[in-house]
């Protein structure tokens, strides 16, 4: 089973950036990075978990590569490498309604049929999660 770990997040003002980063180990024999569709989810207090922004392996493209919730387009970047192990998100022009707790998460690829299958919660009983990183925007 894969482990995944955040990091990056903070307390940052309104407008300004955050950049998250997840660092995914423990491959069994024969798997990688890219064996796997990543996500970004977040969950603020009360609220429910959503997907923030996804994306696919280099081979499941056609589903479409990265995927991003409406409140989110134009701000937020989601990107990955595979030599690194690693997925980012990157955050830019952060706005209160985006404080939460951010989760990493990834699911084999051959279970999900892509990022916004994903970020839809699609077969979410087989993803593996991060701890989760708090992001806070306040001024």
């Amino acid at each position: 089973q894969v482990q995944l770990v955040e990091s990056g997040g903070g307390l940052v003002q309104p407008g300004e950036s955050l950049r998250l980063s997840c660092l995914v180990s423990g491959f069994i024999s024969g798997f990688k990075l890219d064996d796997y569709t990543l996500g970004w989810f977040r969950q603020a207090p009360g609220q429910e978990r959503e997907g923030v922004s996804c994306i696919s392996s280099s081979d499941d493209s056609t589903f479409g590569y990265t995927y991003y919730i409406d409140s989110v387009k134009g701000r937020f970047t989601v990107t990955r490498d595979n030599a690194k192990n690693r997925v980012y998100l990157q955050m830019n022009s952060l706005k209160r309604e985006d404080s939460a707790i951010y989760f990493c998460a990834a699911v084999y690829k051959i279970l999900n049929p892509g990022a916004q299958a994903m970020c839809q919660m699609s077969g979410s009983l087989n993803y593996v999660w991060g701890q989760g990183t708090q992001v806070a925007i306040s001024s």
